[in-house]
């Protein structure tokens, strides 16, 4: 027989306890906690302003039928609509369209409104300073056909003003530059400017496009935008917009 050593009763003890503390921690991430845990936090993304999701392609074109990116159903804007707060108009003290900072640089010479007459025209060709030569487009509001850039404007489905009143006058300059630059949500449109200068800086209870089959797209563009930006609506506009959503073929 071999020799035998004694292991001290203590000493084995010791043995033992450090082995199962060392089984316990191979659970925990760093830092102590679950590790399966920390790593769904360190996976979340961190808040981003509404007009801005860098793994978007703000203009690209908008699918299913839409003239306008980033629209949602009907059912969504029903549930948007429902939820966003109701209040009275606000004022228009200090308002000024040079707080909302536009037309935004977007690379390559191009700034916001390029950006839109590119994405929401037919066959457009731009010059070497990014600006459309030619090209074609249908205006949502009025489903006018113009071929000359120069006769279109970027429409802000919420007008800056309309922003300011619900909302907009507490925010910083880099939100508000988002709001006017936004090509993520549906926010910018190409349409003729005769029909964005009857529009103004009115809500849908004051003016209304005067094609009535863009009221569907308007109704939820609209929605969705103040959704975005956690703005407010009065009870007549809200009333209007569930109109215009009634027009949405279910």
């Amino acid at each position: 027989m071999g020799r035998q050593i004694g292991v001290p009763g203590a000493v084995l003890a010791a043995v033992l306890l450090a082995a199962g503390a060392a089984g316990c921690s191979g659970a925990a991430g760093p830092g102590g906690g679950d590790a399966k845990a920390s790593a769904t936090r360190t996976a979340q993304p961190p808040d981003a302003d509404p007009g801005s999701k860098p793994d978007s392609k703000p203009d690209s074109k908008p699918g299913g039928g839409d003239v306008l990116p980033g629209m949602v159903t009907v059912a969504v804007a029903r549930t948007q609509l429902a939820a966003l707060k109701v209040a009275p108009v606000g004022t228009m003290a200090g308002y000024s369209r040079d707080k909302f900072t536009h037309w935004a640089q977007q690379g390559n010479k191009c700034d916001t409104r390029e950006v839109v007459l590119e994405r929401d025209g037919s066959g457009v060709t731009r010059d070497g300073e990014c600006r459309a030569v030619s090209g074609s487009w249908k205006s949502l509001y009025d489903g006018a056909v113009v071929t000359d850039a120069a006769k279109m404007d970027i429409d802000h489905m919420v007008p800056l003003a309309e922003g300011w009143r619900s909302g907009a006058a507490g925010w910083d300059p880099a939100r508000r530059k988002a709001f006017a630059n936004d090509l993520t949500n549906p926010q910018l449109l190409a349409v003729t400017a005769a029909s964005n200068r009857s529009k103004g800086d009115q809500s849908p209870d004051l003016w209304q496009p005067p094609d009535k089959s863009s009221w569907c797209q308007y109704g939820r563009a609209w929605t969705t935008v103040k959704s975005t930006y956690g703005l407010t609506v009065t009870e007549p506009e809200k009333k209007m917009l569930t109109t215009m959503l009634d027009t949405c073929a279910s």
